[in-house]
């Protein structure tokens, strides 16, 4: 399975968000839209992404002045990024051994969509409860 199967099944919309934004915007976009990670964008230039916890440590440094904080000043710059050709197995391992949970897919340096270690968890258990369904039927036929 490849990252463009994810991207076919979940989509290929990104919330985006400013590098000149606050904190504040950034809380109330991951609520609006339901989501755990923003990629921050300059124009149409993606420059980085944050996070939930991103997020979390600023709470802990800067205490309430969320309003006050710059997305810029807070977001990982030039996150690792996934071609949609890639294989999800590999993704995988990218994604444990980097410790991070979402992953922005680029095609010809142009943002085409994100994934997460959710949906890259259901497209592998999907794919295994298809696989065990066969192995029955098969056995039971």
């Amino acid at each position: 399975m490849k990252l463009q199967d994810i991207l076919e099944i979940k989509g290929r919309r990104v919330h985006t968000i400013r590098p000149e934004a606050t904190l504040a915007d950034v809380v109330e976009t991951l609520v609006r839209h339901n989501c755990g990670s923003l990629v921050v964008c300059d124009g149409e230039q993606m420059v980085g992404i944050i996070t939930e916890r991103d997020i979390l440590r600023a709470c802990a440094t800067q205490g309430d002045g969320l309003h006050d904080c710059r997305v810029r000043d807070h977001m990982t710059p030039n996150p690792i990024t996934a071609r949609p050709e890639s294989d999800v197995e590999d993704i995988m391992g990218l994604l444990t051994e980097n410790r991070i949970r979402h992953l922005p897919i680029t095609q010809q340096d142009q943002l085409i969509g994100i994934i997460s270690i959710g949906d890259v968890v259901k497209a592998q258990h999907d794919a295994l409860s298809l696989e065990n369904h066969f192995l029955k039927s098969y056995i039971h036929g």
